[in-house]
Parts: structure tokens; C-alpha cells; sequence
């Protein structure tokens, strides 16, 4: 098994993670999350499209949004264990009770609102969302990222409050919003994949930094206290471990460690690692875990 990091971020792939039930097959496993009670949940574009294992062994739990779901992409599981997941060709973001029961969904289905001002600026939820983070209000911030180059805030009980972004390179300008995260100082972080960086917004869209010195396509963030675990989905592709300003503190690449497609990150109570890999026919599509050492 291959040991990755260092210092006290050091890992051990452990290739018999998740046990899958006879018969099934987890397929193009685009995200990850993991809820209080250690319980890890695949979002995946596969016939179960919500599948959930024990962090530990590796047991099936039990799955649920069969046929609900065109094209499974982002998860996120709240402080009270809500799960919203985000559905990038239904153009909705749905929240959820741990059991699947549906709580609030945003957006319209089936319906990409793109609109085009005369800067080029795209506009309304959603076209093609990503992804989406809560802050400690329970606000979601939202990254409308495949058709819009946008991010939208919502209230707690879904009114839009905010929008920001628009197609670019420069500072608040996206290519393609793969990801959102909100950090333990509060700051908004996109992965601007396609622009190979991660930008860094105040919550009312404030641009601050962006961290671009060999980012190879950020894909997804797992932050943890003042820690920030990143998947890269450039070649070649990994994961990068930074603190809160942005430095380094450990980073893997290469099939040899164990990422070949990496799309999703999350961690559990003891801090163990769960990477979602989405990868293509023959290759990645599963899940790996990175046992903490």
C-alpha cells in the first residue's frame, strides 16, 4: 500500500476501501462527504446514487436516490447532517435529510438559466452548478460553474441575496468554478479549475488572493480547523495540503500514489482522507481512502 504526505499529514492508501455489495458497482464517483457519525456518503452517477459506507470497515450502510439524479457532481453535509447535493444537468442543488427526504431545492429543473449582459456577464441560478458550502449562518454559497462563471449566496431558506463573477482571467473572473469552500477564517475559496488557481472572496464577493504557483486543475477542498486539503485534477493529478495562507505542508501526485482521477475530497473524525475519483471506462471511477498514520 502506498504511504503518502509527511509530518503529521502522512497516509496509507488502503485499496480494500469501501466493501461493495455483490452485484453492484460504484460508477464515476464524482463527490464525497462524511456526517457526524463517521458515516461516508458516495454521490455517484451510478444506479445508487447516494451511497453510504462506515468510514471504518468499509460496510454498506444503505443508499437512496435511485433515478432521482442526471448527473450527480457536488456533496456537502451540513453541521446538523443535512446533505445537499448538486445535480449539474438538472441545474438544481437540493437539500436532504440524511435519509434522503427532500428539504428545500433551488434552482428550476430541467432549465439552465443562462442570461448575457453586454460584458458578457452570464446571471441567473443555475446553469450547470458544481457545488455548494454553508458558512457558520448557514448561508450557502453556491459555485454556478460549467454554464454561469458565477457565485450565488442564498439566505438559510434559499432566497438569493448575491451574485458575483463573470467569464475571465482577471480577478473575480472565472473558466470554469469547480468547487466552492468556506474556511475557518470565513473566506469564500473557488477552484477555478480551468484557470489553474484557487481565488479567495470575503462573503460579499471581495476579491483577496489567489493562490496560482503549480496549481494543476483544482478540483474540490476538505477544510479541517486551519487546514485545507485540496484535489488537483491536472496532470499529474493529486492532492495539495496547505494552510490558511496558502503554504504548502504536504502534497502527493501521481497514479503511483493512488490518485489517477481524482474529483471529490473529505475527511472523518480521525482524520482520515476519502477521495472520490470519476475517472474514465477501465480506470479511477471509485473510491480510495488514505488511512491517517
Amino acid at each position: 500500500m502506498a504511504t503518502v504526505g509527511e509530518g503529521d499529514f502522512r497516509y496509507e492508501l488502503d485499496d480494500t476501501w469501501p466493501n461493495i455489495p455483490e452485484g453492484w458497482e460504484l460508477s464515476l464517483c464524482s463527490d464525497v462527504a462524511v456526517d457526524s457519525r463517521d458515516r461516508v456518503f458516495v454521490f455517484n452517477r451510478g444506479i445508487h446514487s447516494v451511497a453510504i459506507f462506515d468510514a471504518d470497515s468499509g460496510n454498506f450502510l444503505s443508499s437512496w436516490g435511485e433515478g432521482n439524479f442526471r448527473e450527480p457532481h457536488g456533496i456537502f453535509i451540513g453541521p446538523d447532517d443535512s446533505v445537499y447535493l448538486t445535480d449539474r444537468q438538472a441545474h438544481v442543488i437540493t437539500k436532504h435529510t440524511p435519509e434522503g427526504e427532500i428539504l428545500m431545492e433551488l434552482g428550476t429543473r430541467d432549465y439552465a438559466m443562462v442570461t448575457v449582459d453586454n460584458r458578457g456577464n452570464h446571471g441567473e441560478p443555475f446553469c450547470q452548478p458544481s457545488g455548494v458550502a454553508l458558512n457558520s449562518e448557514g448561508k450557502l454559497f453556491c459555485s454556478d460553474g460549467y454554464g454561469n462563471f458565477r457565485v450565488h449566496r442564498f439566505s438559510a431558506d434559499g432566497e438569493l441575496e448575491l451574485s458575483w463573477g463573470m467569464p475571465g482571467k482577471g480577478p473575480g473572473e472565472f473558466a470554469l468554478l469547480h468547487q466552492v469552500a468556506i474556511d475557518a477564517r470565513g473566506r469564500v475559496l473557488i477552484a477555478d479549475r480551468e484557470n489553474q488557481r484557487v481565488q479567495i472572496f470575503d462573503q460579499d464577493g471581495g476579491f483577496i488572493e489567489e493562490w496560482a504557483d503549480d496549481v494543476r486543475g483544482p478540483g474540490d477542498f476538505y477544510i479541517k480547523d486551519d487546514v485545507i486539503f485540496m484535489v488537483e485534477q491536472g496532470a499529474p493529478t493529486g492532492v495539495t495540503v496547505f494552510d490558511l495562507d496558502g503554504k504548502i505542508i504536504t502534497r502527493w501526485r501521481g497514479a503511483e500514489n493512488g490518485t489517477e482521477a481524482p474529483h471529490g475530497i473529505w475527511g472523518d473524525s480521525k482524520g482520515n482522507l476519502f477521495i472520490a475519483e470519476i475517472g474514465q471506462a477501465g480506470h479511477g471511477q471509485r473510491m480510495r481512502k488514505y488511512a491517517k498514520v
